[in-house]
């Protein structure tokens, strides 16, 4: 086993001189990294914000390179002490990932001290500042909605939410059986109570986590439920805790007696996240003796870091296996890459490496694995150094084409001078004259040509097809173009039973503050409380309040106003009846339908109809819009609920689950004043971090639109995702895409994109997708400044966000920033995002630093908040 000593190749690192090496522009101009550019600005935020000391500023260790074992002598990484001083590439990359930790949900169920008494203990054993959100159901209650304890139930410490829900903080324990540390909170209950069942869900208030059970919340029933219960088909909380022997005998009893209360033990398993953020170091310097390059690299990571890694040898992101010697502790992986365990450094801070490669590299190729779990890469792709080369080449080649193309500029002078002079315009013919302008002509398209050879052009993706409209034009998909959207509800609105009412209440307010468009909740009779599974279209007696109810509302928002959109379900519907086969797929109420309603490719429901034109939801039987009686059927409902209750347009639901050219006959048949479509689906991964381009993502979206002929706009889920994860991850870069212009579908079909940072869905007691906890109000700066219809939730206008909101606001009205603005993205760093709109206003948003620059054109501040500024141009 061979050993050598590398303490000389980690000194004398950061000399000042200007290395005598350049890279080759034209063959490395589509590398992710810009050293020449942002170098300075990257090493030095790197090492500021990471608390990191770049390793070049410390005494470096006498380390040595070790051969594995099981390497060949041919294949050991044997270095020469004659190695360059010069460093010829050097870069500090900040490393934002997820550290993981999994952990259990323990939920346990014990008697007192008589059998009356008991005690329902709710526990994690992971760190963090637990609350548990809970409430109860009561004996013969309707539906699955929450209601309150009783006080005597509440443990100390526990705040009322509204007047469904406990908010409880658990304290830190250390009696497990186990022995670990936990939080938990005791619940004690009297089983001579009407309560029939505790509702929870966990959150995690310092990272802003809920964990649910697989997206619903955890049920533990105290008596028995029979199967026509909301709950025993899952309509609100699917889990029902109960020990083997408790579910076994319910099976055979039908009262509520309490004899059906027994004791359990559950462990659920959990994974916490939290972001975390350290930095890595990646120098080259150039051993004389063998001519070989030696990539250092260096990384404050606390764990196990294993290095997979390739090559490329003709400047592409195609990885290749180099020939050895390879570095100690390095395997072939899958025949596609090497992999490399990174040592420890002595003072266990991190990890180091030292990758040599041959003369003919042209670039290095690499991702890193934290903990055998978690993949980090640069920007949403692999890291590519690219590998500095002597510029000899390059000269010569730069000496050929300025020599040519002075050639070229002297022969137009000369032919220019020939044509312009006294003497010459007389003497020449009028043809000879002709003759020398065509010379001209085909010499400058040649220097043109040279020219455009030597830029990279990219082709347009999309273009806007659309024309800009004048502001008083109504369009079904844009409005007057000037539109703010209010989403008028949260997943837990319908628990009032009088939600229309308390609605009514704020449409004086809502107007006073700017909005112009608000969209209600689902108004159809529902098998789920939220409207969001609908039976009798006809049916408007929801949960949100009765059918006078909803008129009322509709009518005050007329008033001041404000238009309104309904919640339209019409991917899928619940039936009313069983066909002969026990299925649910007959249909009762006006729209008597029978399984011909249903697609035919959907195995739950067995309908007789076409395949689906989208995607399946399989909750519910899906309707078949290819059937011509469905459509002309929700055609007629839709100017039904335009006419009796006055709605104005649509938010549509779900719309994957059918062809966008069924919305156009929607649309078309109900003449609305503004509607929006629900195309969600996952964005675009690798390693599990954030793809950097989500082109693909919002093409779907745009394509659905497109379908609709542009009568119909979609919600910019691609928006809400880039922006939440730049804002989580402090990666501001995220902001503009490849040409520059915003990344989601308001960068390509800005008319057509409703922007939003959360919903009922993402957000409210659901929280599938919530916006990072703290930072809302950058979320709100950048869609209330930039093009598109922004839609503002419910939760947070009416919250301590409602001041920023409303001067937000107050500022796009004040400017006429509409849906077709235009955006000139000025700053997209890692800690900065910043853009100019209509030249009227200017926004950063990020801990970094932006000010516009006042020349012709002045800028005054107009409203400020936690890592946000707005400008107005004076």
């Amino acid at each position: 086993m061979t050993t050598v000593p590398l303490g000389a190749h980690f000194r004398h690192c950061c000399r000042s001189e200007t290395p005598k090496f350049v890279t080759d522009s034209r063959k490395y101009k589509h590398s992710p990294v810009c050293y020449n550019t942002i170098r300075t600005s990257i090493l030095n935020y790197g090492a500021k914000t990471s608390q990191f000391t770049p390793f070049y500023h410390s005494r470096v260790p006498n380390t040595t390179v070790r051969a594995s074992a099981n390497n060949s002598a041919s294949d050991t990484a044997v270095l020469d002490s004659a190695v360059s001083d010069e460093v010829i590439f050097r870069e500090t990359f900040p490393l934002q990932h997820v550290r993981k930790a999994e952990g259990k949900i323990i939920i346990r169920l014990d008697r007192g001290d008589d059998e009356e008494n008991w005690q329902l203990t709710v526990g994690c054993n992971l760190p963090g500042k637990w609350i548990l959100h809970w409430g109860v159901n009561y004996v013969n209650d309707i539906g699955s909605e929450w209601d309150q304890p009783p006080v005597e139930m509440r443990p100390l410490d526990s705040i009322t939410i509204k007047d469904y829900a406990i908010e409880t903080p658990l304290t830190k324990s250390s009696t497990t059986e186990e022995g670990d540390t936990v939080y938990q909170v005791k619940i004690a209950f009297n089983t001579k109570s009407s309560i029939a069942a505790i509702n929870f869900v966990l959150k995690d208030e310092e990272t802003g986590s809920w964990y649910q059970y697989r997206g619903r919340d955890f049920k533990v029933p105290l008596v028995n439920f029979s199967d026509g219960d909301d709950n025993a088909v899952g309509r609100l909380s699917s889990m029902m805790i109960q020990s083997e022997e408790t579910h076994s005998e319910t099976e055979n009893k039908n009262d509520n007696s309490q004899e059906s209360v027994k004791g359990f033990y559950v462990e659920h398993p959990i994974v916490q996240e939290t972001a975390v953020e350290n930095a890595m170091n990646v120098y080259i310097k150039r051993c004389l003796k063998t001519s070989k390059y030696l990539v250092n690299m260096e990384t404050d990571i606390p764990d196990d870091i294993i290095v997979h890694w390739g090559i490329s040898t003709d400047g592409s992101n195609k990885w290749e296996i180099p020939s050895g010697p390879y570095p100690a502790n390095t395997n072939l992986f899958k025949n596609k890459a090497l992999r490399t365990q990174l040592p420890r450094k002595e003072d266990g801070n991190g990890c180091y490496g030292v990758f040599p490669l041959d003369e003919e590299t042209a670039g290095f190729l690499f991702v890193l694995k934290v903990n055998d779990n978690t993949w980090i890469n640069y920007k949403g792709n692999d890291f590519y150094i690219p590998i500095p080369k002597e510029n000899k080449q390059d000269e010569t080649l730069d000496e050929e084409d300025t020599s040519y193309t002075n050639e070229i500029i002297n022969e137009i002078r000369h032919l220019v001078t020939g044509i312009s002079s006294e003497a010459n315009r007389k003497a020449k013919t009028k043809e000879a004259q002709e003759l020398i302008l065509q010379e001209i002509e085909k010499l400058a398209a040649e220097a043109y040509s040279i020219f455009r050879s030597s830029i990279q052009t990219v082709p347009d993706i999309i273009e806007e097809v659309v024309d800009a409209e004048a502001a008083v034009k109504i369009h079904s998909a844009t409005g007057t173009g000037f539109e703010i959207l209010f989403q008028g509800f949260n997943w837990e609105s319908n628990k009032s039973g009088k939600w229309y009412v308390e609605l009514e209440e704020k449409a004086a307010e809502l107007a006073s503050l700017g909005f112009t468009v608000a969209w209600l909740p689902p108004p159809t009779e529902s098998i789920s409380p939220e409207g969001y599974m609908p039976r009798d279209l006809y049916n408007l007696n929801s949960r949100y309040g009765n059918t006078d109810e909803l008129k009322s509302v509709v009518k005050k928002f007329h008033q001041v106003g404000i238009r309104v959109l309904g919640d339209a379900v019409i991917n899928h519907r619940c039936a009313h009846y069983q066909n002969q086969n026990g299925i649910w797929n007959i249909f009762g109420g006006l729209l008597n339908w029978d399984d011909r309603a249903v697609v035919g490719d959907d195995p739950h429901f067995q309908g007789r109809g076409n395949k689906s034109s989208g995607d399946n939801f399989h909750a519910a039987p899906n309707i078949d819009h290819s059937q011509e009686f469905v459509r002309k059927d929700l055609c007629e409902w839709l100017r039904w609920l335009r006419k009796e209750i006055g709605y104005d347009g649509w938010r549509l639901d779900y719309v994957r689950g059918f062809w966008g050219g069924y919305v156009k006959e929607y649309m078309e048949a109900s003449e609305p004043y503004f509607s929006v479509g629900e195309y969600w689906d996952s964005l675009s991964y690798t390693y599990g971090e954030m793809d950097h381009n989500q082109d693909a993502h919002r093409q779907r979206i745009v394509d659905w639109i497109n379908d609709t002929n542009g009568t119909c706009g979609a919600f910019d889920v691609t928006t809400k995702g880039i922006l939440h994860s730049a804002i989580e991850r402090c990666e501001y870069w995220r902001l503009s895409d490849s040409k520059g212009k915003p990344p989601g579908v308001v960068g390509w079909w800005p008319s057509r994109a409703v922007t939003f940072i959360e919903n009922h869905d993402t957000g409210s007691t659901q929280g599938h997708w919530r916006f990072p906890g703290g930072k809302e109000m950058q979320g709100y700066a950048y869609i209330l400044t930039h093009p598109g219809t922004p839609s503002v939730f419910y939760d947070h206008m009416f919250s301590h966000f409602k001041s920023e909101i409303s001067a937000l606001m107050s500022l796009r009205k004040r400017n006429k920033i509409q849906c077709r603005s235009t955006v000139k993205i000025v700053k997209s760093e890692r800690d900065v995002y910043a853009a100019i709109v209509d030249e009227k206003v200017a926004v950063k948003i990020g801990p970094g630093h932006y000010e516009p620059e006042s020349g012709s054109q002045k800028w005054s501040l107009a409203v400020q908040g936690n890592d946000y500024k707005v400008w107005e141009a004076s």
